[in-house]
């Protein structure tokens, strides 16, 4: 099932942060979000995430608009963003099965989600004592314990060494290999195999993004 938008503007305050922008993604396609910061990478991932809505245009899947049915668009995502969404006071595991129990993930996609990601022999370890690389494997690993056909991922790299990024990797394209979905923003290149991408300078007001460059 495809997921698109049409003509969309996204504008924050009184600023126009892009504009007449489209995108499409069929199962097991891919998309990267390129350009400086200020060019509407995180906005565009939010208004795909249904987390701010679009000022103008359309976003839907060929079953409807998100706008119709918020609750069913949000089911079939993950949003994974600057922020990594960890609790400090429960342990590694904890953390993971919280998420799970959200979306119905069983214990043994949890423990191969740990696994994948390097974390198990952390996985009773509070999540407090965790270095920035490991919580940020913490926020990834929730991808691959948990169903959703839409991930959406705002600079996934960060903080990860050689290994969590293989990981990511290996993650990302055994789930396009099934038919899921993956939009990221980067600010470096990334080695994904026939990945579409969007250049977000070209739907930017020039002179508005050297404002925003500059705050």
């Amino acid at each position: 099932m495809r997921f698109f938008g049409e003509d969309l503007t996204c504008i924050r305050g009184e600023r126009v942060v892009f504009a007449g922008l489209h995108f499409s993604l069929s199962p097991g396609e891919a998309v990267t979000l390129g350009g400086r910061n200020g060019s509407g990478k995180t906005s565009l991932l939010r208004l795909m995430a249904g987390l701010t809505p679009a000022a103008s245009g359309r976003l839907a899947w060929d079953d409807g608009a998100v706008a119709d049915e918020p609750e069913r668009h949000r089911a079939r995502l993950h949003f994974v963003g600057h922020l990594d969404a960890v609790k400090p006071v429960l342990s590694v595991r904890e953390n993971l099965a919280q998420w799970a129990l959200l979306r119905g993930g069983g214990r043994d996609a949890i423990a191969a989600s740990l696994a994948r990601f390097g974390l198990a022999a952390l996985a009773e370890a509070p999540a407090r004592y965790l270095s920035a690389g490991q919580r940020r494997r913490l926020s990834l690993a929730r991808l691959a314990a948990t169903p959703a056909v839409l991930w959406l991922l705002d600079e996934p790299t960060i903080a990860l060494d050689r290994d969590g990024v293989a990981a990511l990797y290996d993650a990302i394209a055994e789930h396009r290999a099934g038919g899921g979905m993956v939009v990221i923003a980067t600010n470096v290149a990334l080695a994904l195999d026939r990945a579409a991408a969007i250049d977000m300078e070209a739907f930017t007001a020039r002179g508005e993004l050297a404002e925003e460059a500059a705050v």
